[in-house]
């Protein structure tokens, strides 16, 4: 039986790829029950998403951490079934089917609440629901391009950029997370039914690139790429060192942006009202730019990190894989530990975070098999006898 804050609660993960699963990730890591539904014929696709080791999903292994891996066919009318069963049973359920889809297999909120008023469910979708887009396939990359964050980010003479990480998803399924307790306390504090929280891969994203809309809206000028450099502080910028490496910045607080000055030989440019005011220096980011840059330029990484963390400048290395897995701060904080796994040996991942005093998150074991949980859930949970679950298996419904 898991520990944790939200132990005793039954969390049906039956999306696929980022944004819900991580939801359910999230969830399962600070004690909830997470039962992953996978079609039979491959499972989740996440299990084929980027680097594989010995046929194995890497990222697949992490996600999926702590969760009870079933399969069910969904297409198949008794595997839709066998998932209101589920749903009847949980406290959560968690889905990314097409709105019309989710109607037509009788999976919608009115469907599933009629058998359990007190189920929360979370539909992830491309574009949300209403609007004459909500039934269009949607993917991360359409909400990085359509939230506003591609047009901002990369060099003011090249395209718009995005991400090589699942940015939208991961800001949705976070978005989603906290909106899932905020749903279980209206509804165990408050007496309140469940209800459904709609969530899509635009909005989560767009409300960070809100001040864009907002300089827009009132001052009728539309922020474009900067590059590095961002039009609400000075320094703020990745500068080239000596020895090749990159070292990043930002000037966000008037005193560091001061003691940046002070730290590369420029004391005088801290009275000069150029440089001395916030709105000021933002006028005239890119002398302040050459000043950082020229000095950075002279000077090894690890001689600029010396002088600018005894002057509590804020500045950091660009990091790669290898370089975040040796720092010394988050050894310390042993970020990432490494877990057993029966498929790869051994594997770090990153720690459960934010960090509790009381109920710390925990790994229990890394992404399962594909129906590695099918006995328990279907046998213990739901009750099915063993003839019953092996005419399922047979007819291809689990």
């Amino acid at each position: 039986m898991s520990d944790g804050p939200l132990a005793g609660l039954r969390v049906i993960d039956a999306a696929t790829l980022a944004a819900g699963p991580l939801i359910a990730t999230w969830l399962g890591e600070h004690g909830a029950e997470v039962i992953k539904v996978e079609q039979p014929d491959g499972g989740d696709p996440l299990r084929q998403w980027g680097a594989q080791k010995d046929g194995v999903g890497l990222m697949w292994k992490s996600l999926s951490r702590n969760k009870k891996s079933i399969t069910l066919n969904l297409r198949e009318e008794d595997g839709r079934g066998l998932l209101r069963s589920l749903c009847t049973e949980a406290d959560v359920v968690i889905l990314n089917l097409r709105p019309s889809t989710q109607r037509k297999w009788g999976l919608d909120r009115a469907n599933l609440a009629a058998r359990n008023a007190g189920l929360v469910m979370v539909h992830v979708t491309g574009y949300g629901a209403g609007g004459p887009k909500s039934d269009r396939p949607g993917f991360g990359t359409l909400g990085e391009a359509m939230s506003g964050f591609a047009h901002l980010t990369g060099s003011p003479d090249g395209p718009p950029t995005l991400p090589s990480f699942m940015l939208a998803d991961g800001v949705a399924g976070l978005t989603a997370t906290y909106a899932v307790m905020m749903a279980l306390y209206h509804r165990d504090v408050h007496g309140a039914d469940g209800q459904l929280i709609d969530i899509n891969l635009i909005e989560p994203l767009a409300r960070l690139m809100e001040q864009s809309v907002l300089t827009y809206d009132q001052l009728g000028s539309i922020p474009n790429r900067m590059g590095n450099r961002w039009d609400i502080s000075a320094p703020r910028n990745v500068y080239l060192t000596k020895d090749g490496h990159w070292l990043a910045m930002s000037g966000s607080a008037p005193s560091i942006a001061r003691r940046a000055l002070e730290a590369v030989g420029r004391p005088d440019l801290t009275a000069d009202p150029r440089f001395a005011e916030a709105q000021q220096r933002l006028r005239n980011a890119p002398q302040i730019d050459a000043i950082m840059a020229d000095w950075i330029r002279e000077h090894t990484l690890d001689d600029a990190m010396t002088v600018f963390e005894d002057a509590n400048v804020a500045a950091a290395p660009v990091y790669n894989a290898r370089q975040l897995l040796e720092d010394t701060q988050l050894q310390a904080r042993n970020v990432y530990p490494t877990f057993p796994d029966p498929e790869l040996g051994s594997m770090r991942v990153q720690a459960p975070v934010p960090r509790f005093s009381a109920t710390p998150g925990h790994i229990d074991h890394l992404g399962p098999t594909l129906g590695e949980h099918n006995e328990e859930i279907y046998g213990e949970v739901l009750g099915l006898d063993a003839d019953r679950r092996r005419e399922l298996r047979d007819r291809g419904v689990i």
